[in-house]
């Protein structure tokens, strides 16, 4: 019967791989393909119920098409020079010959002088949906506004913005996938000193990543998802990290069942029958945390929760089935040329894991006390994170054209110019309303829109009974006062009596999503923190160390903001945060956390049952200190990726991420945790069987109080 069964277990696995390479085959290219049904349009990451977002709707039966603004400012070329009226002249005359252009509506302002006299500017409303074609609208707009003689001629605005963006998203799909895979593959090759494994673990991560983004490539296309760059890039990078760690657990456990078994098979049964529960519970943690994201208001935080849950389900689904194919068909060969055999002693069982070790069962009260009082130390900077958003030149980390330009409007012209506040309200109410935003501090001026397209001249245009008021800011359109501003702008319009007005644009934009996500935070992160929770109550069979483990995590992740909030200030010189940073970095460590604590407690409670608590501490540590180690590394490495991208979004998530995966791996998995989980004893595992089954022991080294 064995002869006959031989070459049948044979089809399992021959089948598993041929399936992935057809799939890898098949959905491979989707993985490059992405970028097609994705969107960069700002407009859609608003909150749903905010104010600002109904005054968008509203502002559609305005026009009979939506449009995005060009504003350009020209500036003498001598240095503090006075532009005079032939210019103003030529660059009417230019901002007349932009009508017709690519993308233009037909709606160009004249050319307005600053006070100073020093500057231009000119409005020129595009086509929203342009696409592809907003640079060559953007450049069409350059060339004409050069002509004007003796001026330099520079675009600000949304359309600039919206432009520098694309720019900053192009060719994600090739540059970060590389950047990630080559980082990933020089380490795997740095840590098991093999040839044939990494590439193993590599081609197990692409096939997972080419799967996932087929399948949100078909959702998104059929409007089941939301894709932006951002989720785009956070997906790869997940995928990779993820896929990696997962293959990094299971090749580990591998090797140890091959140094004790001859038979692959069994070492294989073996191997898979330790590590599938905790690498199915490790991704259930991030899965579900991403899930939570669903709860958000916010558009683009409900976009990554199913779409990054997509690419963790892929993950698991190549490391249980690819990669145990594959090691199963290689064998002992898969780890040439330190091919392990029967007998050898467990990877990791010497070296600088056995003097951790070690240090955590001679010291354990030492060792959490100073870990503990140096992770609070770090803590008590979160305060100062500044999380209220990112100044426009901010945004970027390079120096983005559309930034120079608005920095250079904002110098001649009031800092809101070109981005007022938006007020929709009963057309017979146009007076007060007027009057009521003029009077309010930060508003430079406010004036009706008109039939012409120009606020202030001619009789305001009333459409369904509702008028637009747009509202000038003293002060720029991103800053803290301009918000301030619309606030009492808010106010000050919804007070008059049967006016109905509300009040949007862009500042009143950044405000609701501000406000939104402090709310999201409020209820996100408890609802995080119990998923994660009653996971690692099923897996652990206990109470008190779930509860332990979720303290430390949330620990590290305050320590991660505390430090980040240092760095951001005075070494990249951010002012701020977007203030969606802080949710998403706590998902991410927090989650991705629990991983690697998850591998150790698991691997803590597997020799606990077979030596007790005090020795499966000190096993559980020496055999996955390696593992984890360099599973943290190469995940922190991969998000570090994400700062290729020149978003000061994406800089700030990936210094969160890759800083506090290592803080977590370094620190709170190899000393805080295991001390902790040391000094408590059997308590630990309250209310488990592990806590009653042995008496504690005494004998050994005796505990430092």
């Amino acid at each position: 019967m064995s002869t006959t069964r031989r070459p049948i277990r044979w089809l399992i696995p021959v089948f598993l791989v041929v399936a992935w390479l057809l799939a890898g085959g098949a959905f491979g290219p989707y993985a490059g393909k992405l970028g097609e049904v994705a969107t960069n349009d700002q407009a859609s990451f608003l909150p749903q119920g905010a104010e600002s977002t109904r005054v968008i709707d509203a502002q559609k039966a305005f026009s009979s098409q939506e449009t995005v603004p060009a504003i350009v400012v020209w500036t003498s070329d001598e240095e503090g020079g006075e532009l005079d009226a032939g210019q103003r002249r030529a660059a009417t005359e230019a901002l007349a010959d932009m009508k017709g252009g690519p993308g233009v509506t037909g709606k160009v302002s004249p050319a307005i002088p600053s006070k100073d006299r020093q500057a231009l500017e000119g409005v020129v409303q595009l086509k929203n949906d342009l696409g592809d074609g907003l640079p060559d609208a953007l450049a069409a707009i350059q060339e004409a506004a050069d002509r004007v003689p003796g001026a330099e001629a520079r675009i600000a605005g949304p359309a600039a913005s919206q432009a520098d963006l694309s720019d900053a998203f192009a060719g994600i799909d090739g540059l970060l996938l590389g950047v990630a895979l080559v980082t990933v593959l020089v380490i795997l090759l740095l840590v098991y000193r093999s040839v044939l494994l990494p590439l193993v673990i590599i081609v197990g991560a692409v096939f997972a990543l080419g799967v996932s983004c087929a399948v949100v490539y078909v959702l998104a296309d059929h409007d089941v998802v939301r894709v932006d760059g951002q989720v785009q890039g956070i997906l790869s990078i997940l995928v990779i990290g993820a896929a990696t760690d997962y293959a990094l657990l299971l090749t580990a456990r591998f090797r140890e069942e091959l140094a004790r078994h001859a038979d692959r098979w069994t070492a294989m049964r073996a191997a898979l029958r330790e590590s599938a529960g905790p690498i199915a519970a490790s991704a259930a943690t991030v899965a579900l945390g991403l899930l939570a994201l669903l709860i958000s208001d916010l558009t683009n935080n409900r976009a990554l929760g199913p779409v990054g849950a997509i690419g963790i389900v892929c993950s698991v689904l190549s490391a249980l089935t690819f990669l145990p194919a594959v090691l199963v068909l290689l064998g002992r060969s898969a780890y040439w040329p330190a091919k392990p055999k029967e007998g050898d002693a467990a990877s990791g069982s010497t070296g600088i894991w056995s003097k951790v070790a070690a240090l955590v069962d001679r010291a354990p009260r030492k060792v959490w006390a100073l870990t503990l009082g140096g992770l609070l130390v770090c803590a008590a900077f979160m305060p100062t994170l500044n999380s209220k958003g990112v100044p426009l030149e901010e945004i970027f980390v390079n120096d983005a054209p559309s930034v120079a330009a608005q920095q250079t409007l904002g110098k001649h012209f009031p800092g809101g110019s070109g981005n007022p506040a938006v007020i929709i309200a009963n057309a017979d109410r146009v007076e007060q309303v007027t009057e009521a935003a003029e009077g309010v501090d930060g508003i430079a001026g406010a004036s009706p829109v008109t039939a012409s397209g120009r606020p202030g001249q001619g009789t305001p245009l009333v459409v369904d009974g509702r008028v637009r008021v747009d509202a000038t800011l003293a002060d720029a359109a991103d800053s803290d006062a301009a918000k301030a501003a619309v606030a009492r702008l808010r106010d000050a319009v919804h007070a008059v009596s049967g006016a109905d007005a509300l009040v949007g644009g862009y500042t009143a934009q950044q405000y609701d999503t501000q406000r939104t996500a402090e709310h999201d935070r409020g209820i996100i992160v408890p609802v995080v923190l119990v998923i994660i929770l009653v996971i690692l109550i099923g897996l652990l069979r206990s109470l008190l160390m779930p509860l332990l483990l979720v303290a430390t995590v949330a620990l590290n992740f305050l320590a991660t903001l505390g430090i980040s909030s240092l760095v951001f200030q005075h070494v990249f010189g951010f002012s701020g945060t977007d203030s969606s940073v802080p949710l998403y970095g706590f998902v991410f460590l927090v989650a991705l956390g629990v991983d690697y604590n998850i591998f150790l407690m698991s691997r803590v409670r597997e020799e606990s049952l077979l030596h007790g608590p005090r020795e499966g501490v000190l096993r559980g540590l020496t055999t996955t200190g390696g593992v984890i180690t360099s599973a943290g590394v190469v995940l922190a490495a991969t998000f570090a990726a994400l700062g290729v991208i020149p978003l000061a979004f994406l800089v700030q998530i990936a210094f969160i991420v890759a800083f506090g995966v290592l803080l977590d791996t370094l620190v709170v998995r190899s000393l805080l945790v295991p001390a902790l989980v040391r000094d408590i004893g059997r308590l630990a595992w309250w209310p488990g069987k592990l806590s009653r089954a042995f008496e504690e022991r005494t004998e050994g080294p005796a505990r430092s109080r």
